[in-house]
Order: C-alpha cells, then structure tokens, then sequence
C-alpha cells in the first residue's frame, strides 16, 4: 500500500511555497544542520518592521511544518514565520553527542542568527515549549515573548504520576514514543481537542515516516524527564 503521508508531504512543501514558505539548510556547527522553515527571502523579511517574527516549535509527534502547517497558512502574510524542525526531528540532525533542551536552543538561536531572525516571539508545543523557555533564558533580547502549551519548565513527581495514570499509561516514553498506529492515534486524540476521524492505516503510515530517529529522541526524552517521576528545565 502507498504510504498516504509520504504523498502528502510533497503537497504540503508546494502549498507552503505559495504561501511564500520554503525550507533552508542551516549548517549551524560543523556537522549540525538544522531544516528552517522561512520566508523566502528571509534576510529581507526577518525584523524589517513590517512584518514581525514568529518562530513555531513542535513537540515529539511530526517534525515542524506538519505541525504548525495551518498556523503557518493563517499567519504567512502578516508575519515573518519561522519553522525549524528540531534535531532528530524531520531534515534536522547533528553528530553531536549532546541531547539536552539546552543545546537544541543553542542550535535554534545560531540558525535563526543566520537568517538574520534579531527578536520574535516563539510558540511552543509540548518538547517545543521547553525549547522555547530555554531559548529565552539563553537569548533574552532575541525572545520578546514566549507562548506556551501543554508543557511547563518544571512538573513535579506526583503531578506527573497523576497525568500518567489519567492518560492511561505507565511511563512518559510510552506517551510521547508510540510503537503501534493505535498508540499513535491515542496520543494524538489526547494532544487535540477534536482529531478528525482518519482510517487505522495512516496512523500507520504516519508512525513509519515521522519516527524514524526513535532511538536519539529516546535520549532526549531521557535528558528532559526523570524517569517516570517529572519533567526538568534541563541545561
């Protein structure tokens, strides 16, 4: 069977095109390169006081445009948006042996410097939140503001054993790492207010394109949760 997601992707990249979106390359460190989302002349558009910077951070389920690609759609023509694909997550990677939320902010902040990005504000989901408050605390005058969802700097042992057992699983790596189409399509039910019906196979399909890395976001789950006790602002 033909994986429906591996289709739509390439619709995806044309729609994003026209809506003046189109993805970079950013070699941030010797190998370390980062996939952005960006303007399509983004050095002319980013902080040119007509349209400001919006930079949005996924979570661990899809990499960055197929999360945030409405948002980029309803946005794109008043704002400068922005939309990386964090390390391990879709064309984003590094040899770099470090996996904490410290270091994929440092990589953030040079890719967006590289785009000529001097101030935004950064939304962030989930993994991407966390993202998104360390870059602030690391780049002050690069963050104006932070939005953030379903996530928090800190959550404590016994708020994180209360979500697992209402969510219905034992450890957080069973949430956000998904090993069967329907655990994928219980985490994605739990992450929207309303999922749409979709057919069992492109949960399928989507768990096959979109977690390949699953052993390095393992280890970045590892550097931000203790284990089955909470989440920490991990340096």
């Amino acid at each position: 069977m033909v994986n429906t997601v591996k289709i739509y992707k390439p619709l995806l990249r044309a729609t994003m095109k026209l809506a003046g979106v189109r993805p970079q390359k950013i070699e941030v460190e010797p190998g370390t390169v980062m996939n952005i989302w960006a303007p399509s002349r983004s050095k002319e558009n980013a902080n040119n006081g007509k349209k400001p910077a919006v930079v949005f951070l996924h979570g661990f389920v899809g990499d960055g445009i197929l999360t945030w690609q409405f948002q980029v759609l309803a946005l794109a023509r008043d704002y400068a948006v922005y939309v990386p694909d964090l390390l391990f997550f879709g064309g984003s990677s590094t040899g770099d042996g470090r996996r904490t939320v410290g270091f994929q902010a440092e990589c953030l902040a040079r890719g967006l410097a590289k785009l000529g990005v001097q101030q935004c504000t950064v939304v962030g989901f989930s993994y991407g939140a966390m993202v998104a408050f360390r870059l602030a605390e690391l780049q002050p005058e690069l963050v104006e503001s932070v939005v953030a969802t379903s996530s928090g700097p800190v959550v404590t042992e016994s708020l994180s054993r209360e979500c697992l057992e209402r969510l219905g699983f034992p450890t957080w790596s069973e949430v956000l790492l998904p090993d069967s189409a329907s655990a994928l399509k219980k985490l994605l039910e739990i992450g929207s207010f309303h999922f749409p019906r979709l057919p069992k196979c492109v949960f399928k399909h989507a768990l096959e394109v979109l977690f390949d890395g699953r052993k390095e976001r393992a280890e970045l789950l590892e550097a931000s949760v203790i284990p089955d006790k909470g989440f920490r602002f991990s340096a």
